[in-house]
């Protein structure tokens, strides 16, 4: 096909695709249950007739797709190795001792800040946020509501919890997303997040310490913990050592091993622990990378918890995250998103407002797409070229797409998340909203430090060339 003579797009045309897909995901995730790829693909379609219209070429819309995929590649690799660690690391029986000896500290008083730091030690293991509120949180909605502590408050520490450590997991999809998305390292990317979202988490627990004073005369149910020790001690071998394993991670991320070798070094001290320590055989160890570990019980607990992991479960998040490229990589490179953009930054004239710009794009995303994922996947394609060029290290948008997308997202009754959590704990967005308090203050935090300029990261000329090759194609 020839090329047209290319015409400028404007806002109303570069809204059009923008509109379509929000009313299908709206549809189909909220009434029809579905997932977020065909929405995605109905908008990539009309963003493909838009910039066809405008006169760009079929093979010219081809080749923005495919730029768009290709930068979500670092992504989708580590995202990859995700899918390995958790199955190593549950089949290897770390995942197990973690909840283990976390379910020993708690008191009634203290719970509430108890089942936070629980949820927010086993998401920070497995990555999962959903993982463990369906699970972990569970039986923390058992044990709280028997001691006459309302669903609201259980919940928000649950999911404040399980938030904090999916946020800060090198082994959660959406931390993942954000990095690749804006050509951030990895761990940087979670090191620059400690800035915003270590207090939001002293400020949640101190709220839940004076929340739960009134509880200190509340009868614990310790019948339902040791219930739960004991199936896990019936399917694994616990030990304090197998913690070592983690901490080597965390260890070789302090001292600046990048994520991938990181994350291989996490899956083969995995993969050893369920031969040498569980004594399960090679052949078990290699099917769980592959398709993850199966547990043999009739405890629906350990079932939920621990059939998980290996790479077969991360094709849903890579198979979205291909779909969201190509519809991002035809906004971007048609100049769809230019003329959006241009809009947002008359008013964002400052740093302040720019990140506050970036964290309210995502809140919107997540009230209009019903889906997290896509506030972190189109917010950043917006906005890393108005970052750059204003000398702001991406690290810095990451992390804005975290504080605003990831955390925002349980606040939205019809978001994927928001019905995940009423299906899964019982409990409304309304009733739960308060109390979730992790998830409200961090976004603050993140629009203060960004009019302060508190750990607000500038890029020196050579930083801000090998980003603007590397981020924007």
């Amino acid at each position: 096909m020839e090329n047209k003579q290319k015409r400028e797009i404007t806002i109303g045309w570069a809204l059009l695709p923008l509109i379509f897909m929000i009313v299908s995901m709206f549809g189909a995730v909220y009434f029809l249950e579905l997932a977020p790829h065909i929405p995605l693909m109905i908008g990539t379609a009309i963003a493909a007739l838009v910039a066809y219209y405008h006169g760009f070429s079929w093979e010219e819309v081809e080749e923005m797709m495919y730029k768009g995929i290709k930068l979500a590649l670092p992504a989708i690799i580590i995202i990859i190795l995700v899918g390995l660690v958790i199955g190593a690391w549950i089949g290897g029986g770390v995942v197990a001792t973690m909840i283990y000896y976390g379910l020993k500290i708690i008191t009634p008083s203290m719970f509430l800040v108890t089942i936070c730091i629980i949820c927010g030690i086993v998401a920070l293991a497995i990555g999962s946020s959903w993982s463990t509120m369906a699970t972990v949180g569970v039986a923390g909605m058992g044990i709280g509501l028997s001691m006459d502590i309302p669903a609201g408050m259980i919940a928000g520490a649950v999911i404040s919890g399980s938030y904090f450590g999916d946020k800060m997991s090198p082994l959660s999809d959406t931390t993942n997303l954000a990095a690749g998305l804006t050509g951030t390292d990895l761990f940087d990317h979670i090191k620059h997040m400690f800035y915003t979202t270590i207090p939001g988490l002293i400020i949640a627990l101190i709220a839940y310490f004076f929340i739960g004073r009134q509880f200190s005369g509340a009868h614990l149910d310790r019948d339902k913990i040791n219930s739960i020790n004991t199936g896990m001690e019936n399917q694994f071998v616990l030990s304090p050592w197998l913690l070592l394993i983690p901490v080597i991670v965390i260890i070789l991320v302090a001292v600046k091993v990048p994520a991938v070798p990181a994350l291989v070094v996490g899956i083969l001290l995995g993969f050893g622990a369920q031969i040498f320590v569980q004594g399960n055989s090679i052949l078990q160890a290699a099917t769980t990378l592959q398709s993850g570990y199966v547990i043999d019980s009739k405890d629906k607990f350990l079932t939920e918890l621990f059939n998980k992991g290996g790479l077969e479960s991360m094709f849903f998040t890579i198979s979205m995250t291909i779909v969201a490229m190509t519809f991002g990589g035809i906004l971007e490179y048609s100049g769809m998103l230019t003329a959006i953009i241009n809009i947002i930054l008359r008013f964002a004239r400052n740093t302040g407002s720019l990140v506050a710009a970036t964290v309210a794009s995502c809140f919107a995303t997540n009230a209009t797409c019903s889906e997290q994922y896509i506030s972190i996947v189109v917010p950043s394609r917006m906005y890393i070229k108005a970052y750059i060029d204003r000398g702001l290290h991406p690290k810095n948008l990451s992390r804005a797409l975290e504080d605003g997308g990831t955390l925002t997202s349980v606040f939205i009754p019809w978001n994927t998340c928001g019905v995940f959590i009423l299906a899964t704990l019982g409990v409304h967005a309304y009733e739960y909203g308060p109390y979730t308090v992790l998830n409200y203050v961090i976004p603050f935090i993140s629009i203060f430090f960004g009019f302060i300029g508190f750990k607000i990261v500038k890029m020196t000329d050579a930083e801000k060339v090998y980003y603007s090759e590397k981020s924007l194609g």
